[in-house]
């Protein structure tokens, strides 16, 4: 098989079709169609949700994420605020745990030295345009408007002022900035047309380690001077800044004509920023810009197309799909440089180049890889493989940094963020799939260190200093993590039983991952371990129960007690957390047919709360929602729904699954869309999933990988497939007689076989050709 990993920035496949018919296949002379840019709502959710969720002026999974600011102090509530009727400032980095260079143009008296809250401006959405790549806004109280587009690590500014009244742009290098203060700030002015420097972020709970963001800003044409303020004083004009709780402005000559600013970032130094903008942007044509992002947003989300169903359906999926796409971003440079974290001191890395001396791979920024095994492992995989096999070999430059394989990292920083060993399903699943470009035993190496005592599995949420919150002693030597197990709390997530339950189902893959190299004694040892979970099986209750430290039931027990054992969840949706081992819990359970019943009413109850723990993040732990039995707000439960499928059930998961789709991932509007979290990719790949009706329980971490069928919403979907990993051309998902009552399949073909359940190896579906299901508005019998 070719393996080819190619930089994220240039990556566009030659696709039949990048655009999408509303309503009809493109055979149809009636057929209109829309460029896919065109059809995603990047205003979806953006009155709830966190930091780095909102997205503008950026390009797939960008260094540079560009966009208004309306909120700043917080990672949650914070960023673009679509209720707010004020911006701030625009800045360039909204990454996990990770955020950098807000930059303002301002007319008038200048009040930059008195804080955000004084320089800020009204703006309307009634004067707003924002699709993939770009953003404009205008600014009322200056009389300015502001577009914004970008290549990967270069912001592009376009400034329109209606008149000249003292006309400036300012740098705040002293601000709060989403998840963390501006510690310090430097700024040299470099000519007359550039300045350099940079702002250190100061460390976070999460990211444990101050980290240095550097710039390299250009102006088309000549500023007049560069001047600055510190401590709410403005000290005039300077040819370096320097200190802490300050900035810098520049004041501009003539604003007659559009103002163009490019803003070149790196995390290693300002000679790289500029680097960046040598690399990405030689040239002054804003339009052109905006062109090729939208060109380069069209190729990716052209990879997928569909028809049928409403065309707010088919706006939304082509929202999930390109949220699928951004959050977790590139943090080295154009020419593969990047700064390593992990030790004392930071610590310049070079990425391996290839024979044409460019980067084999990016590095990345990411949130955690928990709940990614049901999401971008199976979307990346299938769709995207290229991207899998990028983040895996920068999970393992990270290992070969800082000596483990993260779970989340953060500006080269460890974070440990939630629990276990998350990223063990996302490797294997992608080596699985014959998605193979990076070092296998390195990969098993660094997985199985991370699974034994002193690895990563044993730490705790955010846990820096020590390795004990994860309980990983008691999950070896009892089968078994208590809650609670400590009297001191080393960590976040410190929630036995739903620890047991990850740590079970990571060790399994692990387990597939050395049956297929070889590797029989370790093999043996993680299925072994992969069993754990079976002993908080507790046959009274028929729920996953946590046990005290001497071995007895946790006392009293209330399976909807939210974090009573369970991470950010509870017993009645934790039950399921068995992928791999879903047939022994039935029959635990009394059966499939007890399993399903069960299953199904908390189902029927969770409806009446529409799926999920509220409708945005502050109402998740209200009481009346926190009890909910199954939760596709976040990521524990997110499996359930197929777990029909695995019972001898499919009916329900046809059914479920349809009004899932329909009830938390159909909205279209800044109030709702993934209640208050889509968490960098996941919860968008899995509405994109579960739309097309596909899925993966187990990751396709299994030696064999299997893709669950589901009931897709669309009459026809194809699925582009990247050549240079996979051996078909596309996979054409085909209904007949498709509605929203005929959502049960009685029929389903693979090309010329019939296939006799709601499964199909990924090698096949890879290969190319038409999964064809015929519909119906009863299960079959």
């Amino acid at each position: 098989m070719k393996s080819r990993v190619e930089n994220l920035c240039i990556i566009i496949l030659a696709l039949p079709l990048l655009l999408c018919s509303c309503q009809e296949k493109p055979e149809s002379p009636k057929a209109s169609y829309i460029e896919l840019v065109d059809q995603v709502y990047p205003f979806l959710d953006a009155a709830n949700s966190r930091w780095f969720y909102f997205s503008s002026a950026s390009r797939p999974f960008g260094m540079v994420n560009l966009s208004p600011d309306m909120a700043i102090d917080g990672a949650w509530n914070s960023g673009y605020r679509y209720e707010e009727d004020s911006i701030k400032f625009f800045s360039h980095i909204h990454a996990w745990q990770l955020s950098g260079i807000p930059v303002m143009p301002t007319t008038g008296t200048f009040k930059g030295h008195l804080g955000p809250d004084a320089y800020q401006s009204a703006y309307s959405h009634e004067e707003e345009t924002v699709f993939p790549g770009y953003h404009q806004v205008r600014l009322r109280d200056y009389g300015i408007n502001v577009e914004l587009t970008s290549t990967t690590r270069v912001g592009f500014h376009k400034y329109t002022f209606d008149k000249e009244d003292n006309n400036s742009i300012l740098l705040d290098l002293g601000t709060v900035l989403g998840p963390s203060p501006t510690k310090y700030g430097h700024a040299d002015r470099v000519s007359d047309t550039e300045i350099s420097g940079y702002t250190l972020m100061a460390k976070t709970i999460r990211r444990p380690k101050d980290t240095y963001v550097y710039f390299h800003i250009e102006l088309k044409d000549a500023f007049k001077s560069m001047h600055s303020w510190k401590d709410g004083k403005l000290l005039g004009e300077t040819e370096i800044f320097d200190g802490e709780n300050g900035g810098v402005y520049l004041t501009l000559n003539d604003s007659s004509k559009p103002v163009l600013m490019k803003v070149g970032i790196s995390y290693v130094s300002a000679e790289q920023a500029k680097q960046n903008i040598e690399a990405e942007l030689d040239h002054w044509d804003f339009e052109k810009v905006v062109s090729d992002s939208r060109k380069h947003w069209n190729s990716m989300l052209g990879r997928i197309e569909i028809w049928g169903n409403t065309e707010q359906q088919q706006r939304r999926f082509y929202t999930d799909l390109w949220k699928s796409l951004q959050g977790r971003r590139i943090i080295s440079d154009a020419d593969g440089k990047y700064s390593d974290m992990t030790g004392d001191e930071p610590r310049i890395g070079q990425i391996p180049l290839d024979e044409n001396g460019k980067p084999k791979f990016n590095h990345f920024n990411s949130d955690s890889f928990w709940g990614a095994q049901w999401t971008i492992t199976t979307l990346w995989d299938l769709v995207y493989p290229e991207i899998a096999e990028q983040f895996v070999n920068s999970m393992l430059l990270m290992y070969d940094d800082g000596g483990f394989i993260p779970r989340g990292p953060s500006g080269g920083n460890y974070t440990h963020v939630m629990t276990g060993a998350s990223s063990t399903p996302f490797i294997v699943g992608t080596y699985m799939k014959g998605i193979d470009g990076f070092d296998s035993e390195k990969a098993y190496e660094g997985m199985k260190k991370n699974h034994l005592l002193g690895g990563t599995m044993g730490r705790a949420g955010y846990e820096h200093n020590t390795i004990k919150g994860g309980g990983l002693e008691y999950y070896i030597d009892r089968g078994y993590i208590p809650f609670p197990m400590d009297t001191k709390r080393w960590g976040g997530h410190q929630d036995g039983a739903g620890q047991t339950l990850e740590y079970a189902y990571q060790d399994w893959c692990l387990a597939q991952m050395a049956k297929a190299l070889g590797k029989e004694t370790d093999y043996q040892l993680f299925m072994e371990r992969s069993n754990n979970w079976k002993n908080l099986f507790d046959s009274e209750t028929n729920w996953i129960r946590p046990k005290e430290v001497d071995g007895s039931w946790r006392t009293p027990f209330d399976p909807y007690e939210y974090r009573g054992g369970f991470v950010e969840s509870n017993a009645s949706q934790g039950t399921w957390h068995v992928p791999h081992d879903l047939g022994t819990l039935a029959q635990l359970m009394g059966g499939s047919q007890a399993a399903a019943d069960k299953l199904n009413a908390s189902f029927e109850a969770a409806a009446k709360l529409d799926f999920t723990s509220g409708k945005s993040h502050d109402k998740e732990l209200d009481e009346q929602y926190r009890r909910i039995p199954i939760n596709y707000g976040n990521q524990p439960s997110i499996e359930t729904v197929f777990v029909f499928n695995h019972i001898g059930k499919p009916g329900f998961t046809q059914y479920w699954s349809r009004e899932v789709v329909n009830t938390v991932f159909g909205d279209l509007t800044p109030n709702l869309g993934y209640s208050g979290d889509e968490d960098q990719g996941l919860m968008g790949s899995l509405a994109v999933l579960m739309k097309m009706g596909l899925f993966e329980m187990k990751s396709g971490a299994e030696l064999v990988p299997m893709m669950d069928i589901g009931s897709p919403i669309f009459d026809n979907i194809t699925i582009h497939l990247n050549k240079d990993y996979y051996e078909g051309d596309k996979i054409e998902i085909v209904t007949k007689n498709n509605s929203e009552a005929n959502r049960y399949i009685q029929k389903i073909n693979w090309n010329t076989a019939v296939l006799d359940k709601p499964e199909i190896r990924h090698s096949d579906l890879t290969k190319g050709g038409v999964l064809e299901l015929e519909m119906s508005d009863q299960p079959k019998k």
